[in-house]
């Protein structure tokens, strides 16, 4: 079996993913491509991998390292599974060029990789390098399974399934943590939960159900607790914890993210709201400063003198490539095409629902309808998707206008001839960079 892995680079993620499938016995005796256009830190990443390997799997996989768009054909030949992770355009120029024209137009972001005018750049931008890799794929590894990390993940994982031949499954860290992060959000930690229920769209999926080992509702109890924890404290989850409150669910991604998915809590001359909710404005380009600057630390922890450690993450990779390989069944939450399973929702869209993986491959389970409210609020999300799909298919300025135009935030901050005119900044901006948008 081998497993390519795009944008290996991003060493600690691959050390988490790559040390899962090395202490995955079933699978572990693979070969595994490393491809990256950074020499540097593919060649950290293969001395992490290649520790792991000889640590826990007796030096039983083979690694190979690929650098350069050059070499990508040759890392992605007769792949059965590949591992995508790249970021285009990184920090800087392209990160920076998401917050900072936008911030001209007084238009603030927290995150802007999911939704939001930074989401839709970032999408349009790394759509163009997965047409390439489908393109690559669709020659030499025609069969494997796309296992999309990538965000923005509704929009790459949607245009993948619906524009290539390559079949795809996006995967994300949320799902797994949810209800973790809820209980300890509303002090709830000691919990016992039996059994829940999430679905809906990526970063904005619902926690439909949530019960104890009894199967007892626990929203009740839930509902209160928020309520009491917001109106008491300021703290990180402050606007996940108000959708409870306001919508009566929770959902699956962090408060930052979720204040830049709607226009409820950022909007223009109204600092007492980002106050209140404790909103951490341009936390995005803060986390990358602070990343860039320590890595070198990190780097020296993560290698540990040769003696780098790792147990089983959270991430589902692994888990999914096992399942797979060996027929054995593995429930997961994935990003696949609607085509039904949820019923109020588009059936082009790109829905994260519970889903099944064996030797036939992933299975998405049926849904039904979510609360009209909550498929309402997904759909605010779903038409920007979509549009900023459409504008990478067709590669037309007013598509991206359009999708611009729908965005929750950007259309409540800012008039149509300003974010008109923000797209053709940020547009030409990409294009000066060495990155084109369309």
């Amino acid at each position: 079996m081998k497993i390519t892995f795009m944008g290996a680079g991003s060493t600690v993620f691959v050390k988490n993913v790559i040390g899962d499938i090395l202490l995955t016995p079933s699978i572990s005796q693979c070969e595994i491509a490393l491809y990256d256009i950074n020499s540097d830190r593919l060649k950290e990443s293969f001395i992490v991998v290649d520790c792991l390997n000889k640590n826990y799997n007796n030096g039983k996989a083979i690694i190979k390292t690929y650098l350069g768009t050059e070499n990508r054909k040759s890392a992605l030949k007769n792949a059965d599974f590949v591992i995508n992770a790249i970021q285009v355009g990184f920090y800087k120029p392209c990160t920076v060029i998401d917050f900072e024209i936008p911030k001209k137009y007084g238009l603030r972001q927290t995150i802007g990789d999911t939704l939001g005018i930074g989401g839709i750049f970032r999408g349009l931008r790394t759509i163009k390098v997965l047409k390439e890799f489908a393109d690559d794929m669709s020659a030499v590894c025609p069969n494997a399974l796309f296992l999309n990390y990538t965000n923005p993940m509704a929009i790459l994982t949607g245009y993948m399934n619906r524009y290539t031949p390559i079949k795809t499954i996006g995967l994300c860290h949320s799902v797994q943590v949810c209800v973790e992060a809820l209980l300890s959000a509303c002090d709830l930690k000691d919990l016992e939960v039996g059994s829940s229920l999430i679905a809906g769209i990526n970063h904005m999926a619902w926690l439909l159900e949530i019960k104890d080992k009894n199967n007892i509702d626990l929203y009740p109890l839930i509902r209160k607790k928020a309520k009491e924890k917001n109106m008491s404290v300021k703290h990180a989850d402050m606007v996940r914890l108000d959708y409870i409150d306001k919508f009566g669910y929770y959902c699956t991604e962090s408060s930052e993210h979720n204040a830049e998915y709607n226009p409820y809590y950022i909007k223009p001359n109204r600092p007492d709201l980002i106050e209140k909710f404790n909103i951490p404005l341009d936390e995005y380009p803060r986390r990358c400063v602070i990343q860039i600057e320590g890595w070198e630390k990190q780097k020296e922890e993560l290698l540990n003198g040769g003696k780098v450690e790792h147990v089983l993450s959270r991430e589902y990779g692994a888990s999914i490539i096992n399942a797979i390989s060996t027929d054995k069944l593995f429930k997961f939450g994935g990003n696949v095409i609607n085509n039904g399973v949820i019923e109020n929702l588009p059936k082009e869209a790109c829905v994260e629902v519970p889903c099944f993986a064996d030797a036939d491959g992933i299975h998405p389970t049926y849904i039904g309808k979510l609360p009209p409210h909550l498929a309402a609020l997904n759909m605010t999300n779903i038409n920007m998707q979509l549009l900023t799909i459409e504008a990478a298919v067709s590669g037309k300025t007013e598509d991206l206008y359009h999708a611009a135009l729908l965005d929750p935030l950007t259309a409540a901050t800012l008039s149509t001839d300003e974010i008109v005119k923000m797209c053709d900044e940020m547009k030409a901006a990409h294009e000066d960079a060495g990155f084109p948008i369309l």
